[in-house]
């Protein structure tokens, strides 16, 4: 397939970038049509021009300065398509040029060489086959004037110099083409490569604003030139607009803190901070842009969350098959101890002391076997199937179930989740034994709570936390400050009765699922238990 020829591309766009030459090209029409128009009224000692025929010079220089002057207003105001103009304005070029060479004396006078000037220009800015056109033309122009001087024999003739000229405008045309075609092939490569590199800039954008880890660049003045989505969720900034160009010491001091320290070397290892909202732990780490200091630092963040998550689920994967089969041989030789234990309450003499031993082989037992219950449920957040609940919806129908297996009264428990359309992404059965879990730890320290409601659920969207969060608060005693730093190891609890797995698997489930749970003392009495439910932002899952 023939390759079309990029000058009729060009001369189709009704562009600055084709417009200016045409400009540049018609002022020195003017500037050399002025200079012979006072050339004739100044004795500059020019005594060549117009000799042979001053009042065709004059007229032909008049005219050829006005057509000139029109076609600067005819540029300006784009009267006119650029292709006939720019073809009109050479054709006159080389009707003008050649009467003022006849004018002046011929062939001889040299006025023939600005015909290749002529050439030159117009042949750079039309480009293509035209420019050997109107090269052929002008050459066709010289002999013609040769040809009716030798017919008039008003002038010497002199044809050597008249094929000289026909070549070099031919030469020139011929350069011209090529050199006009490179800059044409080149203007094409340069937009395209600027079209690439819109695209690439854009494709990059798009891709830092979906990364999940936080991307924050600054100057050399420690001023924020980037910050993409994730960053801004977890330095709590949702509500804050324009933070671009602003000081980092404003929208994070301890994040400036530590930058200054790397800056002058002093920082060995970047530290965990926590954001304003005070409930995501961040890990920074910083790398220069450049040789130059100048030119700025990258600081990527890391919710430590998120990569305790990962390490979690390989720990959790390992687990879940050694505790599956720990579970399966324990419970072999627990079951035939509780089998025995039925047989022996059946068969035993009424003596207080034996059925005390008999009570507590099964209420043991019976714990024991609760534990390993637990422990199997570890396993389950491997099973974890997270799926969009609608908060309000879902908790109304949970505390229903949740009051008449407790035996309490629905004004026992007060909702509050604002707004009332918020969703969350989560497991619902493992939400379902979360919530259960709290809720009846919530309750049973309530009892002595006088007033109502003993248990209070408030949830939804948080200023300063980017994702919806649902609070558990009871009335209790609370847990003690030396307690709060171990409730939720496995098998820590100030219950005698209890496993010290409940607090565990709550919190392991609700890693399961990118959720966290924390608690969070109460100053005034009672406890909170609070659920940070994974940012929707960050689903990597299709809906």
């Amino acid at each position: 397939m023939p390759k079309p020829s990029p000058p009729n591309s060009l001369l189709g766009r009704d562009s600055d970038q084709i417009w200016r030459p045409l400009r540049y090209l018609n002022l020195y029409r003017i500037l050399l049509a002025s200079l012979f128009v006072s050339s004739f009224f100044i004795d500059a000692n020019l005594p060549q021009l117009g000799k042979h025929a001053p009042h065709l010079f004059i007229t032909v220089s008049i005219v050829y300065l006005l057509l000139a002057c029109i076609a600067s207003f005819a540029i300006h105001w784009r009267w006119l398509g650029f292709q006939p103009l720019a073809y009109g304005l050479v054709v006159l070029d080389i009707i003008a040029l050649t009467l003022l060479m006849r004018s002046s004396g011929g062939i001889a006078s040299g006025l023939g060489m600005l015909l290749v000037v002529a050439i030159a220009g117009n042949s750079l800015l039309l480009g293509g086959r035209t420019s050997i056109l109107f090269a052929a033309i002008a050459a066709l122009a010289v002999l013609a004037e040769q040809v009716y001087a030798q017919i008039s024999q008003t002038l010497p003739v002199d044809y050597t110099k008249a094929g000289i000229l026909g070549a070099t405008l031919f030469a020139t045309a011929f350069l011209a083409h090529v050199l006009s075609r490179r800059i044409r092939e080149s203007e094409e490569l340069a937009a395209q490569r600027g079209v690439d590199l819109a695209n690439l800039a854009q494709l990059n954008q798009h891709v830092i604003q979906r990364m999940q880890s936080g991307i924050i660049v600054v100057d050399a003045n420690s001023r924020i030139r980037l910050m993409n989505e994730s960053a801004w969720h977890m330095l709590g900034l949702p509500l804050l607009s324009g933070s671009t160009n602003k000081p980092l010491k404003l929208v994070s001091a301890e994040l400036d803190e530590q930058l200054a320290a790397w800056l002058n070397n002093k920082l060995n290892e970047p530290w965990v901070f926590r954001t304003g909202s005070g409930s995501t732990d961040l890990l920074p780490s910083m790398t220069a842009l450049g040789y130059d200091r100048q030119a700025g630092t990258l600081i990527f963040l890391e919710d430590t969350a998120r990569m305790a998550q990962q390490a979690q689920q390989m720990k959790l994967a390992s687990l879940g098959r050694l505790t599956a089969s720990i579970a399966h041989e324990i419970r072999n030789p627990l079951g035939a101890i509780s089998h025995a234990e039925q047989l022996l309450s059946e068969t035993a003499p009424d003596n207080p002391s034996d059925r005390r031993l008999l009570e507590i082989i099964h209420s043991n037992t019976a714990r024991v076997n609760d534990i390993i219950e637990n422990v199997l449920q570890l396993n389950r957040r491997d099973r974890a199937k997270p799926e969009d609940l609608s908060l309000n919806d879902w908790l109304a129908h949970f505390i229903a179930e949740f009051t008449l297996s407790q035996g309490c009264s629905a004004e026992d428990i007060n909702i509050n989740i604002e707004p009332g359309d918020i969703i969350v992404r989560m497991d619902a059965t493992q939400l379902h034994q979360i919530l259960w879990n709290l809720c009846q730890n919530g309750l049973r320290y309530s009892r002595d709570h006088p007033g109502q409601p003993k248990l209070e659920l408030h949830g939804g969207q948080q200023p300063g936390i980017s994702h919806p969060v649902l609070d558990i608060i009871d009335h209790g005693p609370g847990i003690k400050p030396e307690d709060v730093q171990h409730i939720f190891e496995p098998f820590f609890t100030t219950d005698t009765k209890g496993s010290g797995l409940g607090l565990y698997i709550a919190r392991e489930l609700c890693e399961g699922n990118a959720a966290r749970l924390s608690y969070i003392a109460i100053p005034t009495g009672g406890s909170c238990f609070r659920i940070e439910f994974a940012d929707t932002r960050t689903r990597t899952n299709k809906p």
